[in-house]
């Protein structure tokens, strides 16, 4: 090939070669690293660069602050939980006080990043998030930056996507601690309560308290009595079941009580906590039972993904290159019967998906005798 001839295909590559960029927002979970590398292959394979934010929006904002990534570099992340890229709940970008509450972000930090992305020849934006993320991502949508959303939450509660990744480990992870506390409550005779998360839904507590053999779950979406759950109690007793495995939400709260919040300070959503041991207080008071409270907190966001995690993830990301490629700006990458898709991010963010009371999975749980104090 002669010098011209070589420079003329140099210039033809750098012409079609694309530089997109990654970022992470919100809360950790296992398997954000499964779609950094399901993003970083499905470019390179393309011809693509792929850069990195780091702590999500914040990356963005001048200079920047962000990583070249490779497919040789990210090849080992797939098994690894947490988040080469690290992430934020909070900062300048956070967009969700509350359930269905969101804030605007102000302009000039918008135009800030956007100088970034500019600067940096990035011509699309991959947000990896959750309902607050994907909120932010649509203001940057609107405002003339290319995005594609990436739903994540180990909640489960985005309405357009029947799965998130995350959730699965989530859920064997709290499973793993019912089965461990099966047996301490059983060599005592206690109640165990075990407080999940689950801000404003109870998919974890439910899901997990199915799988690990609770008697009773509490979740946001149907308020509970205690002396519905002292009733269920002494039934057991009754029956000769002398030790009670009760599984709580966060979020949830008694028939026309409040969530328990443990701080309401700086930016963003106020922080829940509390519940558990406010459950097992009153337990231990209605029953005279022996009640011992366990609060999982960030376990359930650590540790590696799941074997079906790993899989979701990476394919999530893998479409949400393809959406890239197809010119599909404004979308979210979507589960639904089995297929991996999207929909547009206004959909994603427009209301949680909430547990039916009514719904199969409540029946299912109810059929098997676990009350939901209710």
């Amino acid at each position: 090939m002669t010098n011209s001839a070589g420079a003329r295909s140099s210039l033809r590559h750098r012409m079609i070669m694309k530089r997109i960029g990654i970022l992470n927002g919100g809360g950790d979970c296992p398997g954000l690293n499964a779609v950094t590398h399901g993003v970083v292959g499905a470019a390179n394979t393309l011809g693509w660069e792929v850069v990195g934010f780091r702590d999500g929006f914040e990356g963005l904002l001048p200079p920047g602050d962000y990583k070249l990534l490779k497919r040789s570099k990210t090849q080992g992340i797939l098994k690894l939980g947490g988040t080469i890229l690290g992430t934020t709940n909070r900062g300048h970008f956070s967009s969700k006080q509350g359930a269905g509450e969101t804030v605007g972000i102000e302009r000039q930090l918008i135009e800030d990043a956007k100088k970034t992305i500019h600067q940096l020849g990035v011509e699309a934006l991959i947000v990896v998030g959750g309902d607050g993320t994907l909120s932010t991502a649509l203001q940057f949508q609107r405002a003339g930056v290319p995005v594609i959303g990436v739903p994540k939450t180990i909640d489960n509660d985005l309405q357009a996507t029947a799965m998130t990744f995350g959730f699965d480990s989530a859920v064997s992870t709290v499973v793993d601690a019912l089965d461990r506390l099966h047996t301490t409550a059983e060599s005592h005779k206690r109640v165990m309560v075990v407080e999940v998360m689950g801000r404003h839904t109870g998919w974890i507590a439910l899901f997990s308290g199915i799988g690990g053999g609770a008697d009773i779950i509490l979740i946001p979406e149907i308020p509970f009595h205690y002396s519905s759950i002292a009733k269920a109690i002494r039934k057991r007793e009754s029956e000769g079941n002398h030790t009670t495995l009760v599984v709580v939400a966060e979020g949830a709260a008694p028939e026309g009580g409040h969530q328990s919040v443990e701080s309401n300070e700086g930016a963003g959503e106020y922080r829940l906590g509390g519940i558990g041991d406010r459950v097992a207080c009153e337990i231990e008071r209605l029953t005279g039972k022996e009640t011992r409270s366990c609060t999982l907190g960030h376990l359930q966001r650590g540790g590696s993904p799941t074997s079906w995690d790993r899989v979701l993830a990476t394919r999530f990301g893998v479409k949400a290159v393809h959406l890239i490629r197809d010119g599909c700006f404004g979308h979210m990458v979507s589960y639904q019967s089995y297929q991996v898709g999207s929909v547009p991010i206004e959909e994603a963010v427009e209301k949680l998906k909430l547990v039916d009371p009514n719904g199969e999975v409540v029946g299912t749980a109810r059929a098997v005798g676990i009350s939901f104090g209710d």
